[in-house]
């Protein structure tokens, strides 16, 4: 397959994380995603590599997208922070627990999209939902979860919790 999409929510309050993620071949529509991130910034946007530390980037090659614009140094500071390496560790720990093939970490990359609410104070939270959320998505992005199945059977009784009513 050459793309493998995954979804998960984490948390609660203005701390909570919410994780849409790709993870594909390099040679493939993921790949092309991936350049397009990096190559085309814009303002309140600033798409970013995932690294453990600085020069120490993770494999898959993960890039974070933002997916609420940006407004401001503290915004920033927790993309860059807490999100950052929150989602970095869940890269490295997913290679690490096999669910990502070790094998195929230099062909494959990810685009991550991490949601962080303008309102957000606590960094310690901020870091381990999106660590959760995270490493869910790529559990279920190569587990190719919810099946078709799994989302019939549960259509009929799923209650958003963001739709407003």
């Amino acid at each position: 397959m050459s793309m493998f999409v995954g979804e998960a929510l984490s948390g609660s309050g203005n701390e909570i994380a919410h994780i849409d993620l790709l993870i594909g071949s390099k040679d493939g529509p993921v790949g092309n995603a991936f350049a397009n991130a990096l190559a085309r910034q814009s303002e309140g946007h600033t798409n970013l590599l995932a690294v453990l530390t600085p020069n120490l980037a993770v494999k898959p090659s993960t890039v974070m997208i933002t997916k609420v614009t940006i407004e401001g140094m503290k915004q920033a500071v927790q993309m860059f922070g807490p999100a950052q390496a929150a989602v970095a560790k869940a890269v490295a720990d997913a290679v690490a627990d096999g669910v990502i093939p070790k094998g195929q970490c230099e062909d494959l990359v990810i685009v991550c999209g991490v949601f962080i609410h303008p309102q957000a104070e606590d960094n310690q939270k901020i870091y381990q939902f999106n660590y959760d959320a995270t490493k869910q998505a790529i559990i279920n992005a190569m587990a190719c979860k919810p099946t078709v199945d799994e989302m019939l059977a549960g259509k009929d009784k799923a209650d958003h919790p963001f739709k407003g009513f």
